[in-house]
């Protein structure tokens, strides 16, 4: 960050530029991004104490700090506007009138050894006036642009001296007027309950704690009367309030809610009181692109090879099947696998090597930890395919069903048959590739189209090498092709062309949490097109079961006959199944296709945009961000989109009304 005068940032306010600096003082910092009519300030950030003062404190740093706001500047970040004190309250308190703003005592003790020289004095007044002359400027120019402004004056509080209960979020309204800015109050409580805090309980109010008399709402309430400055005080449970110590996951979640409640309530305060309308992405920082694609490509260059249907279907498959007939299904196949280049102690270490905390935004941060976690996950789950840890590791990385996702597997298992069109015609591979082949015309981008007899899956898109791989053995029906068509090609190689058109190659690797995503995506697609039915679901139960069986000890053999027995299934199905579910030791996946599609079903009917999903390989849980993005062009909206979402296709009414019955 550049060092710049007071009259240097003051010059580029004026010319309305934007600065990133520390004034030559050191006593606070800024940043302008771009002007908008939102600051966010942090003015009891600091701790600095300048050189020859600090031996005459008497208090010691820990009891310093106790009384500073820590990481509120931190909570900031994401705003294009931040101005943040750096100086110590205990040197000057900026919420203070300029001449009271050297504290003598705090909670009873003496602060100073010996009084400050009238030299000393005057450098902390003029520190002081400093920050405020540069306040002052940058309000009376977002006055002119826009008539009026919100100041997000961040404070935190000590709670464990209070012998009452307290609420996380206090909103000090002394200088606020009711009559006008009620309703902005009301909505920043609002957005502040939004979020859910881990063994923490939160709650909003006005007042409870401090009333918001400070000297910085004063002074806009006294200079800036038509803008509203409002006090937020934040309970210190993102800290040890007596160490110091920050806790990572709530301080995150405190970054995350901040980040969302003050967006948007400028975002409404814009509406109603700046005269224009802004867009919501417009009140986050400007993201360094340099930064989050250095990172992005640090994390691309040691993961891209991580692919894991490469390594997991066995390369004796042929032979393994063979066997397990021949012995009359009383035979537990013993599967081998290509094997890993990979020390997993060195992967791990590099990839938590990754300066993710430079990026400044939490939930571009977020998105980026929590993929790097998948991916530690990933080849652990990896490193130990055939063995007997592998199972362990699938629990962990694709999780298990739960008993609602059992439930719904029998739900359609039990359903009775619907009168579909039966079709006895089947086609070989080859001619489903032609079909295959034909679609990607109509879509206008290069992949290629191959059989493969090294597979267990009845077709699969291979993302690396852009290749859409159908089983050699396997029949099709023409509704069967058409809906992996719209599976395969519409869904999984519309979303590795889409990640190639992207900046950041995070989309290409897949963020965690995207084979649910990618697969209830996919079996929406089948719907959309018309061409899911009954059976296809039925399909995706029986996987739900099969798993669930493997969870439950069932060995190979076991699970194949109540794949063929009890549920009906043929031989080759109940087999194809159950290496799907056993493979490498035991693997979970299959049971997120049907509880992909009941997620993605529900943001379908209740009109959630779906679209930035298709940018890559992407996950439900990270939506919000991805729109947010999209809107601050971090990533560019998707090229392609699946042909059947443009479809109007009239599905089978029972089916229709079965898929609702269960959102």
């Amino acid at each position: 960050m550049q060092t710049l005068s007071e009259e240097e940032i003051l010059l580029r306010i004026e010319r309305k530029e934007s600065v990133t600096a520390v004034v030559d003082t050191g006593a606070f910092s800024i940043k302008i991004d771009r002007y908008v009519p939102a600051v966010c300030t942090a003015i009891h950030a600091g701790h600095t104490l300048r050189r020859q003062i600090a031996g005459n404190l008497l208090l010691d740093e820990g009891k310093r700090q106790y009384e500073e706001d820590p990481y509120t500047g931190v909570m900031l970040a994401s705003f294009p506007i931040v101005l943040q004190g750096l100086d110590s309250r205990y040197l000057y308190d900026l919420n203070r009138p300029p001449g009271e703003s050297t504290p003598k005592e705090s909670s009873g003790k003496t602060v100073w050894n010996n009084s400050l020289s009238v030299k000393e004095q005057k450098e902390n007044i003029s520190r002081h006036d400093s920050y405020y002359r540069v306040l002052h400027a940058l309000l009376t120019v977002l006055e002119e642009i826009f008539s009026r402004c919100v100041i997000y004056d961040l404070h935190s509080y000590n709670y464990k001296r209070i012998t009452t209960t307290t609420p996380l979020f206090n909103v000090g309204t002394y200088y606020i007027d009711q009559k006008t800015y009620q309703p902005v109050v009301n909505h920043l409580k609002r957005r502040l309950l939004g979020t859910e805090f881990p063994n923490i309980k939160n709650r909003a109010a006005c007042d409870e704690v401090f009333p918001g008399k400070g000297y910085q709402a004063f002074f806009i309430h006294k200079n800036h009367p038509q803008s509203l400055c409002i006090p937020l005080a934040i309970k210190k449970v993102y800290m040890n309030e007596l160490s110091g110590v920050a806790y990572p996951l709530i301080l995150e979640a405190v970054i995350e809610s901040l980040k969302q409640a003050l967006s948007y309530n400028a975002a409404y305060f814009s509406r109603r009181f700046a005269g224009k309308r802004i867009q919501r992405s417009l009140f986050f920082a400007e993201e360094s692109s340099k930064v989050i694609r250095r990172i992005d490509a640090a994390l691309y260059k040691m993961a891209k090879g991580v692919d894991t249907l490469r390594y997991i279907n066995p390369v004796n498959l042929t032979h393994e099947r063979n066997l397990f007939f021949a012995k009359q299904c009383n035979y537990t196949p013993r599967f081998y696998y290509r094997q890993l280049k990979i020390d997993p102690f060195v992967f791990r270490k590099r990839l938590y090597a990754i300066p993710v905390d430079n990026i400044q935004d939490v939930s571009i941060r977020q998105l980026y930890r929590n993929t790097i976690d998948m991916l530690a996950q990933k080849i652990d789950l990896l490193t130990t395919i055939g063995t007997e840890h592998f199972l362990y590791n699938s629990l962990r990385f694709h999780g298990e069903p739960r008993e609602g996702d059992i439930q719904l597997a029998r739900f359609f298992i039990a359903a009775p048959p619907i009168e579909e069109e039966n079709e006895a015609q089947q086609f070989n591979a080859r001619k489903c590739a032609n079909a295959f082949q034909k679609a990607i015309n109509k879509y206008g981008f290069h992949c290629q189209v191959e059989l493969s007899s090294r597979m267990v899956a009845r077709a699969t898109v291979s993302s690396g090498r852009r290749k859409v791989l159908i089983n050699r053995s396997a029949h099709f029906t023409e509704t069967e092709i058409q809906a992996l068509i719209h599976h395969e090609l519409g869904v999984h190689m519309v979303t590795t062309i889409n990640s190639n058109t992207q900046g950041l190659k995070i989309f290409k690797l897949g963020l965690a949490g995207n084979t649910e995503t990618q697969e209830g995506l996919a079996i929406l697609s089948e719907y959309l097109s018309g061409n899911l039915t009954l059976e296809r679901i039925k399909t995706l139960a029986h996987r739900v079961m099969a798993v669930h069986m493997m969870v439950q000890n069932y060995d190979f053999s076991k699970t194949y006959k109540a794949l063929a027995d009890d549920f009906g299934m043929s031989k080759e199905d109940a087999f194809s199944m159950s290496v799907r579910v056993y493979r490498g030791g035991g693997l979970t996946k299959d049971y997120l296709y049907l509880t992909g599609l009941r997620k993605l079903l529900q943001l379908y009917h209740s009109g959630t945009d779906l679209q930035p999903l298709f940018i890559g390989k992407t996950s439900i849980a990270f939506l919000d961000t991805l729109k947010e993005m999209l809107d601050r062009k971090v990533v560019t909206s998707p090229v392609h989109l699946p042909l059947a979402w443009k479809m109007k296709v009239e599905s089978n009414p029972i089916l229709t009304y079965l898929l609702r019955s269960v959102i």
